[in-house]
């Protein structure tokens, strides 16, 4: 399979990263750094500053992880927006780019955070209930999960 990874330079997209080159697939990685990416990644991994390098290539799948690491810093006002913009903004990017191809790949995955649920405090969360918008992580991936909703569209 030919898969495009955005995020694929963060924790859980590294180890996606090795576990596809293992099992033979063809990855692109969609990075800020792509001369980054094989060291990162994989030496066979390619990795693209932008969509528009891709043409029109043939994917089969799509998976979405990009976004600011989110525990590094202090969340103030500048460091909501890069979580905003690294998240809602490129997924946004992403399905227009989807939207625009002639031959769309049939799966896209995108994930979002736990912080959907907002703080739960000691209670058990289910998968079903309904997210917290009280609070920034919650609003976050709310907007996310919204922004990637939108490829639905797209058949």
């Amino acid at each position: 399979m030919r898969i495009l990874l955005s995020g694929g330079t963060g924790l859980i997209g590294r180890a996606l990263c090795r576990r596809w080159l293992q099992e033979g697939h063809e990855l692109l990685v969609w990075s800020r750094r792509p001369e980054q990416v094989p060291q990162l990644c994989g030496a066979a991994v390619r990795g693209v500053a932008s969509l528009e390098e891709l043409g029109d290539i043939e994917l089969h799948a799509v998976i979405n992880l990009a976004g600011a690491p989110i525990a590094e810093r202090h969340w103030t006002r500048r460091r909501k927006a890069l979580l905003w913009d690294s998240r809602i903004h490129l997924t946004e990017r992403l399905v227009e780019w989807l939207a625009g191809l002639s031959r769309r790949p049939p799966v896209l995955i995108s994930g979002s955070a736990v912080g959907w649920y907002g703080d739960g405090g000691e209670r058990l969360l289910h998968e079903t209930d309904t997210p917290q918008s009280s609070d920034f992580a919650s609003q976050l991936c709310i907007a996310w999960e919204e922004s990637a909703q939108r490829a639905q569209e797209l058949g």
